[in-house]
């Protein structure tokens, strides 16, 4: 007999027992308890990993590999388009350029905030006790500006990606290639980390969708060789924004699911995954990426959602403020353009190669660069620089000197604005909440207020809920599956936070949100530096205990903040601003880059890899048949977070 025929039995059985129990119940007369419909648990089964894929879709990379990869596939998360119809306009999405910049009073806080730089630089002083000499940008233009290229081959060998069959569509390095006078719209899908949902061509909901189907359908067959009919045998475990757009993570897992076929789904939040990848059970991640950078407070793989914060600038603004200052310093490749793709890339790579965030490194040095593009002659330029490869990287504690204008800066984790296919969400918790239970909350707040205490105000509605039947569900023994519980259980609020520490005085529930809003708007316009940025988020944690945890493991991942020196000047910006009573609490300050000497830029999708391998994941998947019938309650249901 096989194991499907025993369970078979075994369910059989259970169900006569059930029905005789009944009977009995009716002929003592015994009315049963009306209980709501529950959503059935599937059948545990052996999970084979090299049949589960990790998908980490970024702004600018996207990485994407089965759970058993020692490294994922990275590619550049764009698509090229072919248009429909003959002579329609040519769109491309902006790489290095952005919204705000144009302001008139853009280029004098990009002084100001230079300003700030330098004098940051010269009170810090080098490693042999002496300050650093600034060097003027005048001093290495006056060299530059004489520069002339030397031809290395009359072909640069580059060529344009081959369109001469008229493909529909072309990814990554090909969308890249794409020639100028090509008919294709060219689109970047993810933008900050959010769907890049916007007016224009290509940026309807349905459209960046779309996009992203037939980009990430494309690698898979491509470079995973694995036939799209295929997927119907295979799970997908999703990395996700901390601070997340619930209306698209139900969008995006739709078209896993439903569209490209995936037999079940997990999804969990970049911070927790990178602290699986690192092996750290308790970190403040710090994740600079291209275009955002993020920040969480991750204690036993749970992340605590008043420390969240999402920052609207990474290593993108970085390399546009280098090249602001390359062009300061008299840069010789004169013909370079921030609207051209090519030119971009060229300046990432001189700004990877280049920058750095050691002070020691003082004075005009040269340097040499190639220019490769195709049709035309590839070139040798010698240029010279001095401060502008240390003032670069600075622009991510001095966000002004970005010289954005006009924008939110800041996000914090907000509630939910509701979902019809969810009714049970936190409005409806807070519609059936008694003034007579809030009131009792409010006591019981009160009296557990003291570091480690309870709720605290969450179930308030003052910053996003849980359902009941989440508290309830018990933690899996690494605290990853099902610890909601814990994603509550911290101090204030953020707006609370930001007043600095907020009094537990009544007022009815519309002033306060009011009161709220308006210190969370004014703070969303600023742009935090990183080490403020970090600081704030470890303030946000509750108790002295999990804070003091938070000082001895920061974690930096992604690829934004991967200059040389970046770890020890990170430690030493953070050491002069914590608070003075947390000095003699905290034993050891570290800053950890490379965990186990890995790349930092790999460690969150190497964490969802991780997190296939673990026994209590089980319960965690969304499986296809579930999602058709329950839809995105499923994610309120089985997410290791409060949706």
């Amino acid at each position: 007999m096989t194991q499907a025929d025993k369970e078979q039995d075994n369910g059989k059985e259970k169900e006569k027992e059930r029905d005789k129990e009944k009977e009995k119940e009716q002929q003592r007369g015994v009315k049963r308890p009306i209980a709501p419909p529950t959503i059935p648990e599937p059948l545990q089964e052996p999970i084979q990993s090299n049949f589960v894929m990790v998908i980490h879709p970024g702004s600018r990379t996207l990485r994407i590999g089965r759970a058993t990869d020692t490294l994922p596939v990275t590619i550049p998360h764009v698509i090229a388009r072919r248009h429909k119809q003959s002579g329609q306009p040519r769109h491309e999405d902006p790489w290095l350029l952005r919204e705000g910049l144009n302001k008139p009073e853009s280029n004098e806080q990009r002084q100001n905030g230079l300003k700030m730089v330098d004098q940051a630089i010269w009170s810090k002083k080098m490693s042999n006790g002496v300050r650093r000499t600034p060097v003027s940008a005048e001093q290495a233009r006056a060299y530059n500006c004489q520069i002339r290229p030397a031809m290395l081959d009359s072909s640069s060998r580059v060529k344009w990606t081959n369109t001469a069959h008229q493909p529909a569509y072309l990814v990554g390095e090909e969308a890249l290639h794409v020639g100028p006078t090509d008919c294709y719209n060219i689109h970047w899908p993810i933008v900050r980390g959010q769907l890049n949902v916007r007016s224009g061509p290509g940026g309807s909901l349905t459209a960046v969708l779309t996009d992203l189907e037939t980009l990430w359908g494309h690698v898979i067959q491509k470079h995973l060789d694995i036939p799209l009919k295929d997927l119907k045998y295979y799970r997908c475990i999703l990395l996700v924004p901390d601070i997340y757009n619930r209306q698209h993570i139900k969008e995006v897992v739709n078209m896993l699911l439903l569209n490209m076929g995936f037999s079940a789904i997990i999804v969990h939040q970049e911070s927790v995954c990178a602290t699986f990848g690192s092996g750290l059970s308790s970190a403040c991640v710090v994740d600079v990426g291209d275009q955002k950078t993020s920040l969480s407070c991750v204690e036993d793989g749970v992340s605590h959602r008043n420390s969240r914060m999402s920052l609207a600038y990474g290593g993108s603004d970085v390399t546009r403020t280098f090249y602001w200052l390359l062009q300061r310093a008299g840069f010789p490749y004169r013909e370079c353009q921030l609207s051209n793709r090519l030119d971009c890339q060229l300046l990432q790579h001189l700004k990877e190669t280049f920058c750095h965030l050691d002070q020691d490194i003082s004075g005009l040095q040269d340097h040499e660069f190639q220019t490769r593009f195709p049709e035309a002659p590839a070139l040798l330029y010698q240029v010279r620089l001095g401060d502008e490869k240390l003032e670069a990287p600075m622009g991510l504690f001095y966000p002004s000197v970005f010289g954005i204008v006009g924008q939110k800066m800041t996000s914090l984790q907000y509630r939910s604005q509701g979902d019809p296919e969810d009714p049970h969400d936190e409005h409806y918790l807070m519609a059936t909440q008694s003034k007579q239970d809030q009131s009792s909350k409010s006591a019981e707040r009160k009296a557990v207020s003291r570091p480690g205490g309870g709720l605290d105000g969450e179930m308030s509605g003052q910053v996003g809920l849980g359902e009941p039947s989440e508290l309830s569900r018990g933690c899996g023994s690494s605290g990853v599956s099902a610890g909601t519980k814990a994603d509550m259980e911290f101090g204030p609020t953020q707006g609370e936070c930001l007043m600095g520490g907020g009094g537990e005085t009544e007022e009815p529930l519309s002033a306060h949100f009011s009161r709220k809003t308006a210190i969370l708007s004014q703070f969303e316009s600023k742009a935090l530096g990183l080490d403020k940025a970090i600081l704030h988020s470890i303030d946000c944690c509750a108790s002295d205990e999990t804070k003091r945890k938070m000082y001895s493991s920061i974690l930096v991942v992604g690829g934004g903040l991967m200059f040389h020196g970046a770890q020890e000047f990170l430690l030493h910006r953070i050491i002069n601003k914590m608070p003075p009573s947390f000095r003699r609490l905290v034993d050891n300050i570290e800053i950890v880059t490379r965990p186990k000497d890995m790349d930092p830029r790999l460690i969150s999708w190497k964490g969802g890899a991780v997190l296939a391998c673990l026994d209590t994941t089980q319960e965690m998947w969304i499986h296809q048949r579930e999602w058709q019938r329950f839809g995105v309650r499923m994610l309120r249901e089985r997410a290791a977070f409060v949706w």
